[in-house]
């Protein structure tokens, strides 16, 4: 299921509040973007114990139960884990990834509140939550009928919402850094192949790695670590800046004119991840018209055009990628920073074309 309308995580809980209690919800999102503990945290806001069921390890009379005698009548008893007498939150995890049968057995749960003759507490609320099938996670077609049971909300990973709970959270200083510089590797597309992805997830698991290790740990283990938990690139560009972090060696010095660009073959990796923070610095700070630019605007053009200039001395390449456009052709830079680079650097754009 797709849709144009999401909501953050740190909007999710006020929508939750006036849904979920009138309604069942399912949330979609991609895997690894906190869809289980944004609810087990919201339940426990509201002070009713979460009640997890994955729909991947459930066979349909684990939700009837087993038949038992009463009275000379055979009835159903629910499962203990969901017959409870207070009120809870009913979180019915990967339910679209579940077997139909089990989605059948769901229906009158979702929509009626009760499974055979039992009826959940008044006051406990019905969320589901799954991944989407063009994220490559495992999920079934879902049957109009159970869709039609559901309100439907759609969530996205934000940069903000994750740096903010990142801050009070113990994240590992250098992945907090490093997603603090470069937010846009919080998340990536899952791949169509076996290999590891971005996600909050991945990062978090990340940082309990590097803790364990502690600072001292060596470049290799930290190449493991990463390359193990995110997605090549970003892996890559993450020892390049823990590098810069363990070298005093970052991307303020470089503008300051403290230190030059790392030249030694074997900083090649860092040369790429200063120039990465670079470019993301020029796209962040420089303004779309030149003649809203602040004075520190101005002389971080006037700075950028020498360290452009510096950069193309030791890799070419590198310093066409700080001025290239993106990947369906369109600027990134100002338009009015691209014509003084132009004008004062013509071999560079020269071997661009």
């Amino acid at each position: 299921m797709r849709s144009t309308v999401t909501v953050t995580p740190a909007q999710l809980p006020e929508v939750l509040l006036h849904v979920a209690v009138v309604r069942p919800v399912f949330l979609w999102g991609a895997p690894g973007i906190g869809k289980s503990s944004l609810v087990r945290k919201f339940a426990t806001e509201l002070g009713l114990e979460c009640v997890t069921l994955l729909g991947t390890q459930l066979a349909p009379e684990d939700l009837i139960g087993v038949p038992e005698l009463v009275g000379g009548r055979s009835r159903f008893a629910p499962p203990e884990s969901i017959a409870r007498h207070d009120p809870y939150c009913l979180f019915l995890d990967e339910l679209n990834a579940s077997s139909p049968e089990v989605q059948k057995a769901f229906y009158s749960l979702i929509l009626d509140r009760r499974i055979g003759s039992y009826e959940l507490p008044k006051g406990s609320i019905v969320i589901g939550a799954g991944n989407r099938a063009v994220d490559n996670a495992l999920a079934r077609p879902m049957a109009s009928a159970l869709v039609n049971r559901m309100i439907h909300v759609h969530l996205t990973a934000s940069a903000r919402d994750w740096l903010a709970w990142a801050r009070e959270s113990n994240i590992h200083p250098w992945v907090l850094e490093y997603l603090t510089q470069r937010p846009d590797h919080l998340w990536s597309a899952a791949p169509k192949v076996e290999e590891t992805f971005s996600t909050p997830r991945g990062w978090h698991m990340l940082s309990d790695a590097l803790h364990s290790f502690g600072d001292d740990i060596s470049e290799d283990v930290l190449g493991v670590l990463a390359f193990g938990t995110v997605t090549a690139n970003h892996a890559s560009m993450f020892k390049a800046f823990v590098k810069t972090v363990r070298n005093a060696f970052g991307l303020e010095a470089v503008l300051r004119g403290d230190v030059r660009w790392p030249s030694a073959p074997q900083d090649r990796d860092l040369l790429y991840f200063l120039g990465e923070a670079f470019r993301a610095r020029l796209v962040k700070e420089l303004p779309h018209d030149k003649a809203h630019a602040s004075a520190a605007g101005k002389q971080l053009a006037h700075r950028g055009k020498a360290l452009l200039l510096e950069l193309a001395e030791l890799s070419l390449e590198i310093a066409q990628m700080v001025i290239a456009a993106d990947d369906d052709g369109n600027p990134v830079l100002p338009a009015w920073f691209l014509v003084e680079v132009t004008r004062d650097l013509p071999r560079l754009v020269a071997a661009r074309a």
